[in-house]
């Protein structure tokens, strides 16, 4: 039986997500499985590993027995993750605490700490990235200072894609790019820093060792594969970044390419060859080998619009079976019935503080200029538009730093949106592509052991062969204008606010 298929897995905030592919992209089958964040407390948001294991098992069950693929057609496994987990784990690889994800700012304190007594210039210099409580670092050390019982017992902190190749293999892995989660991580050389290890406070021997993305790590073992379905001796590479597999997924590996993210987090991808890093922004290695990546990462993307459905689309639920069409679409439909600046109606969405480049965990989001003239699509309207203002943000930083973005590469659940879509061209004033993007991530995933098994040559025959473009947005100039000044007024309602938007 040939192994022409790659198995890819994407560790996502709200779900797992695993998709094979055969060798030109195309989606043989694609199945998801859910799994809670737990909010136990104002400015926690954690999951437990074991719960995404469980769901992987069962995802990749299901792909396989429900169409008819044996596990001896796979090639090679590819996994990608959410970002800046800090998943303990002792000698015998038990989890010995819930991790926290990148939504938890609950060591804002540390942080603050540690920027004063290490100097936040002399963190940055290292890491190509400013000290916040979204990352990896601080959460460890929250953990030697309020769970001492976990931290005592830690023989490894893993991120959420190692974690899962752990479970496959057995061998415990850190990849490049996923380092940059932890600011002991020199952002130049790709090593640890020893030095910085010392100064945060960071045993070095917790951290494994790093590896490139597409490197085989090992293999499918017996226990994984009764409990997944997978063969024993499957390939299962280090895999990467979620929104670095995604932007390799939707064809960006060139510099300058710039990948555009739609799932439950917003921001963008700026692919480049030379190091460029500003503290308002993200840095992180490509999964693709030579280039970086700077990002802007936002708290608020199409995790925006599930909370608006769930908490105020009742009757289009209702409406669903006589319409024959998905709540969110009913949304859609009521927005788009809006002019572009949603007369006015402006939101910001920093639904869970908000990360690059504003930094505030303690941001908040705000609908202003309601009246009684308006209605549910303004809000809806505003909401989509508040996510495009959010992303213009970041892609202006960038630009002032000398990452310039020209065309936008879509990915995520909300780039199925065509008014979505076109807003952020809109405001953004840049062309967007959207490439088949409900499974750019996996696709990327699967694209990195697609290159380490050597089903690809190299990532340009990958993308060559994998990645299709489904549609082009082109800006409006008019709706461009009147965006310009509702972007003037989201700027200015936040360095209003600010001032309010703190620890209470």
């Amino acid at each position: 039986m040939s192994k022409d298929y790659l198995l890819g897995i994407d560790i996502g905030t709200s779900a797992c997500k695993v998709a094979i592919f055969d060798r030109n992209g195309q989606v043989m089958a694609s199945v998801s499985g859910d799994y809670p964040v737990y909010y136990p407390h104002e400015g926690w948001a954690q999951q437990k590993p074991d719960e995404w294991w469980s769901a992987v098992c069962g995802a990749i069950k299901e792909c396989l027995e429900k169409n008819s693929i044996s596990s001896e057609q796979i090639a090679g496994v590819g996994i990608d993750g959410q970002s800046w987990s800090a998943i303990a784990i002792d000698e015998e690889g038990h989890v010995l605490a819930d991790t926290p994800i990148w939504m938890d700012t609950r060591a804002q304190e540390i942080c603050d700490r540690l920027n004063h007594e290490i100097g936040s210039s002399k963190i940055f210099e290292i890491a190509g990235n400013s000290l916040q409580p979204s990352y990896t670092t601080a959460k460890i050390l929250w953990y030697k200072e309020n769970l001492p019982e976990v931290y005592g017992k830690i023989y490894k902190i893993l991120q959420s894609n190692s974690f899962i190749a752990y479970r496959l293999t057995g061998a415990i892995t850190q990849d490049l790019s996923q380092g940059y989660g932890l600011h002991c991580f020199n952002m130049r050389t790709g090593t640890w820093d020893e030095e910085m290890c010392e100064k945060l406070g960071i045993p070095i021997e917790f951290l494994p060792e790093i590896v490139p993305c597409d490197k085989v790590v090992g293999s499918v073992n017996e226990t994984a594969a009764r409990e997944s379905g997978l063969a024993v001796g499957t390939p299962v590479v280090a895999g990467g970044l979620d929104a670095a597999c995604g932007t390799l997924g939707a064809g960006v590996i060139h510099p300058g390419e710039t990948q555009e993210q739609g799932g439950q987090a917003g921001g963008m991808s700026i692919c480049m060859d030379t190091y460029k890093a500003d503290p308002s922004l993200i840095l992180g290695y490509h999964v693709v080998p030579g280039q970086w990546l700077l990002q802007g990462g936002t708290t608020g993307g199409g995790g925006v619009m599930r909370w608006f459905e769930r908490e105020f689309a009742d009757y289009e639920r209702s409406q669903k079976t006589e319409t024959g069409k998905s709540s969110l679409d009913q949304l859609n439909e009521i927005a788009q019935e809006i002019p572009a600046g949603s007369e006015g109606v402006v939101f910001l969405p920093y639904m869970s503080g908000e990360r690059s480049p504003i930094w505030n965990p303690y941001a908040k989001g705000v609908f202003y200029g309601l009246d009684f003239a308006k209605k549910k699509g303004h809000m809806v309207r505003a909401c989509m538009e508040g996510v495009a203002f959010s992303l213009r943000h970041n892609l202006e930083v960038a630009e002032a730093a000398g990452a310039m973005a020209e065309v936008l590469r879509a990915m995520g659940g909300s780039a199925n949106s065509l008014l979505w879509t076109q807003i952020k061209a809109d405001v953004t004033g840049k062309t967007v592509v959207v490439p088949a993007s409900d499974t750019a991530t996996t696709l990327g995933a699967a694209i990195l052991a697609g290159v380490g098994v050597g089903l690809y040559k190299d990532y340009e025959e990958a993308v060559s062969m994998t990645v299709k473009e489904t549609r082009r947005h082109e800006p409006d100039p008019l709706n461009k204008e009147v965006y310009d000044k509702a972007y003037r007024t989201y700027r200015e309602l936040y360095e209003s606010l600010k001032n309010m938007m703190v620890r209470q």
